[in-house]
């Protein structure tokens, strides 16, 4: 390194936030210290010591960059590099119209590359409290399952109590356990893989098992009777996210919930009994070898002996063998719109960012996609040019603009990317009804052109 050389910066966490900053700030040219805790001390919900380790479904959702925002976010990262989506592109399994992948090989697919790069140094050591002063430029990435004296450090210089939900993570099957002769191979409305031929999707890319009418009310009586996890004194107040339910606490809202759900029949035939099932659970595969497949929606505070017996109702999982039972942990977020600014500094301590679910976004992308925005951030501060930040027309903008600016403080909660956080496209003047309602219509593909078309400015700026 010259003398001319950008300062180190630190990223802490080598979760998806964490990895992607690091990615982004190495590519620019800035080196990086990658400090990750695992293996020397393990969370509640991490099997590994890989960075990007997926510790829940296998999915990274949809993948269409016309009608989805997050395909829309998939895209935009693509276009920025992304190293979260280059590994997850390179190890994709059918899935429809969602991008899944074999969660081993993406995790050791980041793992490499970073552990590669001639400017990011991989550090196994836990931080246990805020960074020390001489380190000037730090992310922070550490997750939902922040150490608590890391989240106590993060309490006692801003004041403000971190908020918490809880997340649960849905069990997995071994493929060879499913009795094929009840449930059967297809897509909803037989929809192709993501990304096409090259995804390796035929349009029968899920395993689904049939429930009829008796069989569904009986599942719904034993979700909603069967044993399940005490929380602990300090947890009775933590609320669920409402994108990641448990499937009882959803059956509990009534008994066909689930049908309208996780379970929803439609697009989907029955070929044992040619007709159209009264609900169906979903099966997607988790590996690339296609020996694992998870079940879609069924995140689960059940205990381990309950969910072997009320998931082995289901029609075809009589004798299923389960790789991982499902489970409950409990996730921890800043109030961003109080403590970060628009670069995500904490506005107490400006030597800190913070990237990824801790800032108070949901999902797998969403959380990468801070973790880019974060490493991007730092690296243009390193290298003493103007932070831009993304459009508020764009994915990445408007997910960023939520958590800083646009959200309201006192009901903060974490949010997936959507549409809804766009700003809209005015309709043109003079229209008919009937020319409205086709314009209105036409509003995702509208939205998605336009965030592309600003997302390059905003690249070359």
């Amino acid at each position: 390194m010259t003398n001319n050389a950008p300062k180190t910066v630190h990223v802490i966490g080598a979760g998806l936030a964490g990895s992607e900053a690091a990615w982004q700030l190495a590519q620019a040219g800035v080196p990086v210290i990658l400090h990750e805790m695992r293996p020397l001390r393990g969370t509640e919900a991490h099997q590994t010591d890989r960075c990007a380790e997926l510790v829940c479904s296998n999915s990274l959702r949809s993948d269409d960059a016309v009608n989805n925002a997050v395909g829309l976010l998939h895209e935009e990262m693509r276009r920025a590099n992304s190293l979260i989506l280059q590994s997850a592109d390179r190890h994709k399994l059918p899935a429809g119209g969602a991008l899944a992948v074999d969660r081993e090989a993406f995790a050791e697919g980041v793992t490499q590359a970073l552990a590669q790069h001639p400017l990011v140094t991989m550090t196994r050591e836990e931080i246990t409290g805020l960074p020390p002063e001489e380190w000037d430029s730090v992310i922070v990435a550490t997750g939902p399952l922040t150490s608590p004296a890391l989240s106590q450090a993060v309490l006692d210089v801003t004041g403000e109590a971190a908020l918490s939900f809880f997340d649960a993570i849905a069990p997995i099957v071994h493929r060879d356990s499913i009795d094929m002769e009840k449930a059967w191979f297809q897509s909803r409305y037989d929809e192709k893989g993501a990304g096409g031929t090259g995804a390796g999707g035929d349009g029968a890319d899920y395993i689904n098992c049939s429930l009829d009418k008796p069989v569904y009310n009986d599942f719904i009586e034993a979700l909603l009777t069967g044993e399940k996890t005490d929380f602990k004194e300090w947890e009775q107040s933590t609320p669920y996210f409402e994108g990641c339910l448990p499937i009882e606490v959803m059956a509990a809202r009534g008994p066909q919930t689930l049908r309208f759900g996780p379970m929803k029949p439609v697009g989907l035939f029955n070929p044992h009994d040619q007709r159209r099932p009264y609900a169906v659970v979903q099966l997607r595969q988790d590996n690339a070898l296609g020996t694992l497949y998870n079940i879609v929606g069924f995140q689960t505070k059940l205990k381990h002996a309950e969910q072997v017996r009320v998931f082995r109702m289901i029609p075809g999982l009589e004798n299923a063998e389960f790789a991982r039972l499902g489970g409950l942990h409990r996730n921890t977020f800043l109030n961003s719109p109080k403590l970060l600014d628009r670069s995500l500094r904490l506005k107490a301590r400006p030597s800190l960012r913070f990237a990824g679910q801790v800032t108070g976004v949901e999902g797998y992308v969403e959380s990468a996609a801070i973790g880019l925005l974060a490493g991007r951030f730092a690296a243009a501060e390193r290298l003493g040019r103007v932070i831009v930040t993304p459009p508020p027309t764009t994915a990445m903008g408007a997910l960023l603009s939520h958590i800083t600016v646009n959200a309201d403080a006192k009901t903060f909660q974490p949010m997936n990317v959507n549409f809804g956080l766009f700003p809209e496209i005015a309709s043109p003047g003079g229209l008919t009804k009937a020319q409205l309602r086709e314009w209105k219509a036409g509003r995702k593909p509208r939205l998605s052109e336009r965030a592309l078309q600003d997302l390059s400015g905003w690249l070359t700026a």
